[in-house]
């Protein structure tokens, strides 16, 4: 039995778009996220789903990491067979069904967004990273829209990456490799880049978007770089949630 929240806003229309939002590694979930007061504002909905126990007893998701081996969990699938319910369930879209998540969340949108899947049109990974594995090993079937979110002063998901695997999450690839393979997928043929101020000036945080847009799919992708941003979600810095809703409200239908 897979456990999860729901969170419609107050007015929120039949088949209003629907955006899942995945909880890092360790957490069980919480009913309020960086999507919340998005969701509130622009009248879509939130599932919140809850990670299965994985060998080590830590609710997370599968993403084969080396302690997660032998641990038989088809994630994507469980995803979009828990999209199909809740639509069906709470009257929501079937065509505007969108995915983030923070850190092991975020690299289930990875995951989600190589995978042979019909269901979520764009991801949002944030502070996620895509395994030496996936990147090894898979090629996405299709483009779709992708937007990370990372601090360069990440110490749990390392900017330039863990090829070592020094962190013991398994070996990871750069952000800007990551991001680059879904820059070529997407054929994006134009970059622009914004260097703004972060919210909160005390903590010395600031954000360079780059933005890689031209495709002929009109798949997007998106890189804020949080410039000295550590692990987090980083909505002392930005409005993390508004971000994410501009960048998937592009896709709606």
């Amino acid at each position: 039995m897979r456990h999860f929240w729901i969170y419609k806003p107050a007015g929120i229309q039949k088949g209003a778009p629907l955006v899942f939002v995945l909880h890092g590694y360790g957490n069980p979930g919480q009913q309020r996220t960086w999507m919340n007061e998005a969701a509130e504002k622009h009248k879509f909905a939130i599932c919140i789903p809850c990670g299965w126990k994985d060998p080590q007893g830590k609710p997370s998701w599968n993403v084969g990491y080396p302690f997660q081996q032998g641990w038989k969990v088809d994630e994507v699938a469980g995803m979009e067979q828990l999209a199909r319910y809740v639509q069906k369930k709470y009257g929501l879209s079937r065509k505007n069904t969108f995915m983030t998540g923070m850190s092991n969340g975020g690299e289930m949108c990875y995951l989600t967004a190589y995978s042979k899947q019909k269901t979520f049109k764009a991801v949002a990974p944030v502070s996620g990273l895509t395994m030496e594995w996936i990147y090894r090993t898979m090629d996405a079937p299709k483009p779709i829209p992708l937007f990370e979110i990372h601090g360069t002063a990440d110490h749990t998901s390392e900017w330039n990456g863990d090829l070592e695997n020094k962190g013991g999450w398994g070996a990871y690839m750069s952000v800007p490799i990551a991001i680059g393979y879904w820059i070529a997928k997407n054929k994006c043929e134009h970059e622009t880049v914004e260097h703004v101020e972060g919210l909160n000036k005390e903590n010395g945080c600031s954000i360079i978007k780059h933005k890689y847009t031209g495709g002929p799919t009109g798949c997007e992708v998106w890189l804020y770089e949080v410039i000295n941003g550590p692990h987090s979600w980083f909505d002392r810095d930005i409005n993390t949630g508004e971000e994410i809703w501009s960048f998937f409200s592009k896709y709606l239908e």
